[in-house]
């Protein structure tokens, strides 16, 4: 049952991340990327000017990824460097709990995108689809 059942999880988890990330991306450009710069660099984020586009791109592009289920190691590994990144950067300092601004959140991001980066992506997931395709026939 489990294994009939792990697809589908994997699926929802996808779909819920890149909703997540493509959300978050798109704020970031829709506040203005000059704003997010300013954010960026008053949490000490060096070379905020470049990091601010880098990290709405990625965010959006990756959480498109996500929900198709396309290139997911490089995305997920990548979304989880970004979210590393902010814990670092921003959350790790105001502690755990998430009503402080603490690390909780992207945490769990981080360490939900990674499993989903190597997990083959479930059902529906252009990757799987891909890798059906290239599999040579059973003879």
């Amino acid at each position: 049952m489990l294994d009939k059942a792990q697809p589908y999880a994997l699926l929802v988890a996808r779909i819920a991340l890149g909703v997540i990330f493509l959300y978050h991306g798109t704020q970031k450009f829709l506040g203005g990327l000059g704003q997010t710069a300013a954010t960026f660099e008053s949490s000490g984020i060096p070379l905020a000017a470049v990091a601010a586009p880098t990290v709405a791109t990625l965010e959006v592009v990756g959480g498109i990824a996500l929900i198709l289920g396309a290139a997911l190691p490089v995305f997920g590994v990548l979304l989880t460097l970004v979210m590393l990144g902010a814990l670092a950067f921003v959350h790790l300092a105001n502690g755990f709990s998430v009503r402080e601004g603490g690390y909780e959140f992207v945490l769990a991001l981080a360490a939900g995108t990674l499993v989903v980066a190597f997990s083959g992506g479930g059902a529906l997931a252009v990757d799987t689809f891909l890798q059906r395709r290239r599999a040579p026939a059973a003879v």
